[in-house]
């Protein structure tokens, strides 16, 4: 993780897949669809908007799903992987025989990779929505480490 190397599950990411190269890389329709999220979220539309928006106009999840849940909304409109970042580690398994992931409140380090891959969404807009989800946290209150891509090659 200190190398800044990702390792990410792409098969139910909307907006993205893995190419040829191993990098992710923009589905374009699905990339819409994530824009058509976070717009309506910037200009004050509550995840249950959203949600009835898109499913009166047909739109299915990343899995194929006619209803959206509310949290998986507000999930992706917490996501850095959007503006093209990559926070590693944000859960540990202290138990690997049980196998139950807990989030990473300080136990262990945080890796912060910037530049990643190529982003959906403009910090801009992605920082508003934190601030608009009371999420914004300073890093050093996180214990992550930033990693950028210009560190790493």
């Amino acid at each position: 993780m200190e190398s800044g190397r990702t390792l990410l599950n792409h098969t139910q990411f909307l907006g993205y897949t893995k190419g040829g190269d191993g990098e992710l890389k923009i589905v374009p329709e699905e990339a819409e669809l994530v824009r058509k999220i976070f717009e309506p979220y910037v200009q004050g539309n509550g995840v249950r908007k959203i949600k009835k928006y898109l499913e009166s106009h047909g739109i299915n999840t990343v899995t194929g799903k006619t209803e959206w849940s509310t949290s998986t909304i507000d999930r992706m409109l917490s996501d850095e992987k959007y503006i093209g970042q990559v926070l590693m580690q944000k859960t540990n398994t202290p138990d690997f025989l049980a196998g139950r992931q807990v989030k990473n409140q300080g136990q262990l380090a945080k890796y912060l990779v910037e530049d990643a891959h190529e982003p959906i969404i403009d910090k801009e807009t992605f920082e508003k929505v934190q601030r608009m989800n009371g999420q914004i946290k300073k890093q050093e209150q996180c214990g992550e480490a930033k990693v950028t891509r210009s560190m790493i090659l």
